[in-house]
């Protein structure tokens, strides 16, 4: 299996990590919503690097690998790395506890999140997935006609 058709499968796992994370919220399941949302930007910006032929690591924060490699993106994509980094440091840092809950302080996973985390880590979720979308249009020699950036929803 080559780089885009990985890229391919991981921008498709990662559409429905979202999918999931947007009933989760709705549901009031927070919890789930971040860790769901932290997956999908993993595999989002794992296959930004399979895109642009980068072997992705086997760790979950892949920002620094990111900023390595940021002359091998398009301008557009490099003016992004920071944002994206940022975003993969934070929601990975989340993973655990998401799932466990905060061991040490007794917490379960449902007693550290609100709605508003579970919103901003989807919002974060859908921005990453839409700009590797883009770049994977653009590997590929596709126009991009519409793009419903989270962003610009405010």
């Amino acid at each position: 299996m080559n780089n885009i058709s990985l890229a391919k499968s991981h921008i498709i796992q990662a559409e429905e990590r979202v999918k999931h994370a947007s009933e989760a919220l709705e549901t009031g399941n927070y919890p789930y919503v971040i860790r769901q949302c932290q997956e999908a930007v993993e595999l989002s910006l794992k296959a930004a690097l399979r895109i642009i032929g980068v072997e992705p690591p086997k760790w979950h924060d892949v920002g620094p690998v990111l900023r390595r490699e940021k002359e091998r993106f398009p301008q557009w994509f490099q003016d992004n790395i920071p944002r994206l980094a940022y975003i993969s440091r934070s929601l990975r840092r989340e993973r655990e506890p998401a799932m466990y809950g905060d061991e040490e302080l007794g917490l379960p996973a449902e007693e550290l999140y609100t709605r508003y985390d579970a919103e901003q880590a989807l919002k974060q979720a859908k921005t990453v997935l839409v700009l590797v979308k883009k770049l994977l249009h653009e590997a590929l020699g596709r126009e991009v006609t519409s793009i419903n950036d989270p962003l610009n929803n405010k």
